[in-house]
C-alpha cells in the first residue's frame, strides 16, 4: 500500500517544519479505513510500515479492520523510507510545485538522476537498490505467506519497476494514489546452490487499487499533483 492522504502545507506542518513526520489527515484516516474494509477478510502474518507516521498511522487503521486478527506489532523496515527530496530546490507555491514533481518520474533512468527539485535530492538508482534490497530481505524470512506493507509512492514505484524488470525506465508508469493497495505475488524455491531460498517468478496481481473510489471517478489529477492540491480538491 501507499499511506493515506497528508497535508505538506496544513499550518501545523508548516510551524513545526516536520515535513517527514506529517499525520494523516481526515481524509487520509478515511481512505486506510476503506482500505483496511477491503482487506478484511485477508489473514495476514504480518505488518510492515517505513517508519514514518504517515505508513504506520495507515498500516494501524487498515489493520485494525481485520477479520481473522487485528493484534499486530507494526513492524519498521527502515529500506523501505521514502525518497529523499532535495532541500534546496527554489521556492514555489503548492500548486507549482505539484505541476513540477508530476513529471520527476519520468527522468528516473537517467545516469546520477536525483529525486527533488535542487541539487542534492536522493539519487533514484540508490533509492531502487535499497528498495529492492528490502523486500528481498523480507522474502527471505520465514514463516508468512501473507504480508502487508505501507509504503509511499516514490518507494513503491521503484518496487513496480523492479517487479516488471523494466527498472528505472519504468517507474514513469506507476501511479500510486493515496493508500492504494497493491497485490504483488512471488514464487519462492530453495536455491539451487547454497541455503536460504530464491526469487522464480515475480508477478502484479493487481495494482493502484483505490478501495474508497474503485473507478477513480474525479481522479484525473497525477498523485502528486494531487496531494499537492488543496484539501477542498479532492472532494
Amino acid at each position: 500500500m501507499r499511506h493515506g492522504h497528508v497535508d505538506y502545507f496544513s499550518p501545523e506542518v508548516i510551524a513545526s517544519g516536520d515535513f517527514e513526520g506529517v499525520p494523516l489527515t481526515a481524509l487520509g484516516r478515511d481512505q486506510a479505513r476503506a482500505a483496511g474494509q477491503a482487506l478484511a477478510h485477508v489473514p495476514f502474518d504480518r505488518v510492515i510500515c517505513s517508519g514514518l507516521n504517515r505508513t504506520r498511522e495507515t498500516a494501524e487503521i487498515t489493520i485494525s479492520h481485520n477479520e481473522i486478527s487485528s493484534n499486530f506489532k507494526v513492524e519498521v523496515e527502515p529500506g523501505l523510507v521514502e525518497l529523499k527530496g532535495s532541500t534546496n530546490g527554489p521556492p514555489m507555491t503548492r500548486e507549482k510545485l505539484g505541476a513540477a514533481l508530476a513529471f520527476q518520474f519520468d527522468a528516473a533512468a537517467e545516469p546520477g538522476a536525483r529525486f527533488g527539485l535542487g541539487t542534492n535530492g536522493e539519487v533514484f538508482a540508490d533509492a531502487y537498490t535499497r528498495g529492492s534490497a528490502s523486500i528481498e530481505r523480507v522474502l527471505q524470512q520465514p514463516d508468512w505467506a501473507n504480508l502487508l506493507i505501507v509504503a509511499h509512492e516514490g518507494i513503491n514505484r521503484m518496487l513496480l519497476g523492479w517487479m516488471t524488470g523494466a527498472g528505472l525506465k519504468g517507474v514513469q508508469s506507476f501511479e500510486q494514489d493515496t493508500a492504494c493497495v497493491n497485490i504483488l505475488d512471488f514464487d519462492m524455491a530453495p536455491r539451487t546452490e547454497g541455503q536460504g531460498v530464491e526469487i522464480i517468478r515475480k508477478v502484479i496481481k493487481s495494482l493502484n487499487l483505490t478501495p474508497y473510489n474503485w473507478t477513480k471517478f474525479g481522479m484525473n489529477m497525477t498523485s502528486l499533483e494531487r496531494i499537492m492540491a488543496p484539501i477542498d480538491d479532492h472532494h
